[in-house]
């Protein structure tokens, strides 16, 4: 199938399109950023989410997995209009069409919390409605939409955190399986999501390690 992956030079989309190339798929991806990918099932474009104008001609995509985001206002642009904008206007060009098979965006658990950045929350919030909606519209074809909402992810965009160690103590105190999860266990998500499952459509799956479950619950204990 023709896959299209959004950031791809780095982190869960990297690791996404790997496994992608890896199964055999077709994979284009979009960074602003050039290629690190060596795969000759992949194909990259410098593109950037937030111009329409720079947004390629590609075959019929069967398969779109928006990942493209930032956390902070940076170079590249408003959080909201990367994260939200960007992902609504790649999703409209390239994922509401008849050869769609799949459409999977990567959210954040912090859309459910509220424990991020202030534009970041909004700007994953808005996904969460924003796959049901798709998720509606792509059933025509009988095409799913779905969202993979990851906690924290061992990425080199987190370094700061996962090399503050008070930081990092703090933040496995609040997370009861003790660590973050692999770019490639996300990855293992969004393919499970857009390929191994036709039935699950327009729902938002919390992948942080059991961190917003951790409600700090007190009781007496049984124990004497």
């Amino acid at each position: 199938m023709n896959v299209l992956i959004t950031g791809t030079s780095q982190g869960i989309g990297r690791a996404t399109a790997l496994l992608f190339a890896e199964q055999g798929h077709n994979v284009y991806g979009f960074d602003v950023q050039q290629s690190t990918i060596q795969n000759t099932r992949y194909t990259h474009y410098v593109v950037d989410i937030t111009s329409e104008a720079s947004y390629p001609e590609l075959p019929p995509i069967n398969i779109l997995v928006n990942n493209a985001g930032i956390q902070c206002s940076e170079v590249y642009g408003s959080v909201i209009d990367v994260n939200l904008k960007g992902t609504i206007s790649i999703t409209e060009k390239y994922g509401i069409h008849p050869s769609i098979k799949s459409i999977v965006m990567v959210g954040s658990a912090s859309a459910h919390t509220g424990s991020e950045f202030p534009e970041y929350c909004a700007s994953k919030s808005g996904l969460l409605a924003y796959v049901k909606n798709v998720a509606q519209r792509v059933a025509l074809w009988k095409a799913t939409c779905n969202s993979v909402d990851a906690g924290g992810v061992i990425t080199e965009l987190n370094r700061p955190v996962l090399d503050d160690k008070d930081l990092w103590k703090s933040i496995m105190d609040v997370t009861p399986l003790k660590r973050w999860a692999t770019a490639e266990e996300i990855a293992a998500w969004i393919y499970f999501l857009a390929v191994t499952q036709s039935f699950c459509t327009g729902q938002n799956i919390v992948i942080d390690g059991g961190e917003s479950i951790d409600s700090h619950f007190i009781w007496p204990s049984s124990e004497k």
